[in-house]
C-alpha cells in the first residue's frame, strides 16, 4: 500500500503492458497446443469471443465467427433490434467525420425502441446458421426483455455493462435480482464487467457461469476521462482469478470462467491477460479492422451514445483482412492485431505450455 498524502492510501496496480511473460526451460511444437474452451455445454475451437458492439457485430459477423470456431455476441440493444435494414444508420455514422456530430446522431439513432420481434429474428437467423447464440443486454433492459431472449433459444445469455455489481442500490428503480434472475432462467449466463476481488466473489455466488473482468471497449471508452473509474487490467484479472479460486473451496468446486473484456486489443496483450488468470478473451478493436464490419472501420460501443453522460468515442481504423484472416491468419501486418488464434498458440508453444489452464502459471515480470 502507498500512502497519498496523510488520510489516504492506494494500492499498486498494473495494467497488461506494465508485464511481459517469461519462457519456461522448455518449448514445443504448435501443433502440441490444444486451444478448445469449454463454457457450460458448448465447445469452441479457441477461447476468444467477440464483443457486443454494433461497430463489429451483426447476425452475419456473429455467425462468421461461430463457423471459425469462436462466439460472436449480439448486442441485443443496438441498431440491429431498432431498425430493420439497420445498414442505412450505419452508412450515415461512417460518412459522419466531425465527432460532436457523431455523437449527437448516434445518441438521436439509438434513442428509437428497441423491437422484441427484432431480437427473436436476429437470433433466429444466427441460430439457424448452426452456431452457438449469445445475445447481450444492459442490467437495466434485462427483466424487460429477458423472457424474449430466452424464447428465442440461445445457448449464452450476457448482462454486460461497464460496471454491474449483484448489489445494485436504487430508490426510484426496482433493482434487477440478479441471483434470482440467473436461478430462473434456464441458460447460462455471462455477467461483469467487474473489477475487484469482492464484486466477482458476489456475482460468481449469484451463479454466473462466467464474469466479464475489466470495463470493455478499451479503445473506445472514455469512462476514466468522466468519471475516473478504472482499474488496471493485469491487476483485475489476477484478482479476480485469486475470487474464482476461493469461490471453488467455498462452492464444493463450482468453477466459474474468467473472460478478460477489456484492453485486449493485440495479441501480445490478450496472451497475457490468460497468463494473469483469464480462461477466454472478449476483443472488439481488432475486428473493427476487418473488411466485413458493419461500422466500415470505425468503431465504437454503447457508452458512446449514451443520452445524457456520452463515456466513449468512434476511433477510426483501417482494414487489414477478412474477420477469418484476423482470427485465424495468414497475418499481413506484424502489429499483433492479425492471427489472433495464431499468435497465442505460438506463445503457449514458445513458452512449453500444451493449454490455457496450465499456461495461467506461467512467469510474469514487471518491465516497468
Amino acid at each position: 500500500m502507498y500512502d497519498i498524502g496523510r488520510s489516504k492510501r492506494a494500492q499498486r496496480a498494473y495494467s497488461l503492458d506494465d508485464l511481459t511473460i517469461v519462457p519456461t526451460r522448455r518449448t514445443r511444437g504448435i501443433e502440441e497446443v490444444d486451444l478448445h474452451w469449454r463454457l457450460d455445454a458448448v465447445e469452441f475451437e479457441f477461447p476468444i469471443l467477440a464483443a457486443p458492439m454494433d461497430s463489429i457485430m451483426s447476425p452475419a459477423t456473429a455467425i462468421t465467427i461461430g463457423k471459425l470456431g469462436g462466439l460472436g455476441v449480439l448486442n441485443l440493444e443496438g441498431l440491429w433490434t431498432r431498425y430493420e435494414h439497420p445498414e442505412e444508420q450505419l452508412d450515415q455514422l461512417s460518412a459522419i467525420q466531425d465527432p460532436v456530430e457523431a455523437t449527437r446522431r448516434m445518441q438521436s439513432l439509438y434513442a428509437a425502441p428497441i423491437d422484441p420481434e427484432l431480437i427473436t429474428r436476429r437470433l433466429t437467423e444466427i441460430r439457424e446458421a448452426g452456431v452457438p447464440v449469445a445475445g447481450s443486454l444492459s442490467p437495466r433492459h434485462v427483466a424487460e426483455f429477458a423472457g424474449v431472449v430466452e424464447k428465442a433459444g440461445v445457448d449464452f445469455f450476457v448482462i454486460r455493462g461497464t460496471t454491474v455489481s449483484a448489489e445494485h442500490v436504487s430508490s426510484v428503480h426496482e433493482p434487477l435480482n440478479l441471483k434470482q434472475f440467473i436461478y430462473d432462467l434456464d441458460v447460462p449466463v455471462i455477467v461483469g464487467g467487474c473489477a475487484t476481488y469482492q464484486a466477482a466473489l458476489h456475482l460468481m455466488r449469484a451463479g454466473a457461469a462466467a464474469v466479464l473482468v475489466g470495463f470493455g471497449g478499451g479503445a473506445t471508452h472514455a469512462t476514466l476521462d468522466v468519471l475516473g473509474v478504472a482499474v488496471p487490467m493485469a491487476t483485475a484479472i489476477a484478482d479476480v482469478a485469486e475470487a474464482r479460486r476461493d469461490y471453488m473451496d467455498q462452492s464444493g468446486g463450482r468453477y466459474v470462467h474468467l473472460i478478460a473484456d477489456g484492453g485486449v486489443g493485440r495479441t501480445g496483450t490478450i496472451a497475457k491477460a490468460f497468463a494473469c488468470g483469464a480462461d477466454a478473451v472478449m476483443v472488439g478493436s481488432p475486428l473493427a479492422r476487418a473488411a466485413e464490419a458493419p461500422g466500415h472501420g470505425w468503431h465504437w460501443g454503447a457508452e458512446a451514445w449514451h443520452a445524457d453522460l456520452p463515456r466513449g468515442e468512434r476511433v477510426r481504423f483501417s482494414p487489414i483482412g477478412s474477420l477469418e484472416e484476423i482470427m485465424l491468419g495468414p497475418s499481413s501486418v506484424s502489429d499483433g492485431t492479425m492471427n489472433l488464434v495464431g499468435a497465442l498458440r505460438r506463445t503457449l508453444a514458445t513458452t512449453g505450455y500444451t493449454d490455457v489452464k496450465a499456461f495461467q502459471r506461467v512467469e510474469v515480470v514487471l518491465n516497468r
